[in-house]
């Protein structure tokens, strides 16, 4: 069974912004529980100091920038560019980018966190293995070489036509191939095979 002991909160006016982090989150991290809130006042109606980690818009942490500071290492700004990220000093998620960029931020953010608690209730899902036996732990799949070869050029970015180049095979046995991971792994984004393809050591963050 498993548990939401870690809460991370959204605090972004874009509704359209929030629901799309939001969603990207709960599939990447799908251990964690995450809210979203619209305005600074709207977060500090609910439990303001229960969060792990606080996804905050620049220009609310800006305005609200001693709350989020007496958090210590919890606020994670959400930027559209560099400077509003080095203005802060903080670690940052760069809303513009690609979702497969978004991905790797947020996994290596997950890192850091790993790296600097071994408390998972302040490290950003200090624990991998919680993801990897989400799945039943008797029912863990097993990839082929060939669909693991064919994994980690999807999570790499290359198109199915790529891959058929890359490995010498054809376009028909890639789409196979790709079916196959995703019905051995069950996911069925490139969000989360992503995720599954790091946690499981077949790439590492640094490759993607």
């Amino acid at each position: 069974m498993i548990r939401h002991d870690i809460e991370l909160a959204i605090i972004d006016p874009n509704t359209l912004l929030r629901m799309g982090l939001q969603s990207l989150l709960e599939e990447i991290l799908p251990e964690v529980t995450v809210r979203s809130f619209p305005s600074f006042d709207a977060l500090m109606a609910d439990t303001p100091y229960y969060f792990a980690h606080y996804f905050v818009s620049a220009n609310i942490f800006f305005e609200h920038a001693q709350f989020f500071r007496e958090q210590g290492h919890k606020a994670i700004l959400l930027v559209q560019n560099e400077e509003q990220a080095q203005r802060a000093g903080l670690p940052s998620v760069n809303v513009t980018q690609s979702e497969s960029h978004l991905v790797r931020q947020i996994l290596k953010l997950r890192e850091m966190g790993h790296q600097a608690s071994a408390d998972n209730k302040t490290a950003f899902m200090a624990d991998s293995r919680s993801f990897r036996t989400e799945l039943n732990p008797q029912m863990q799949p097993e990839l082929s070489l060939r669909e693991i070869e064919v994994l980690q050029w999807l999570v790499k970015g290359l198109t199915n036509k790529e891959i058929a180049d890359k490995l010498n095979i054809s376009l028909t046995t890639v789409i196979t191939h790709r079916k196959n991971i995703q019905e051995k792994t069950g996911m069925k984004s490139m969000s989360s095979l992503t995720v599954y393809a790091v946690f499981n050591g077949h790439v590492n963050i640094d490759e993607i």
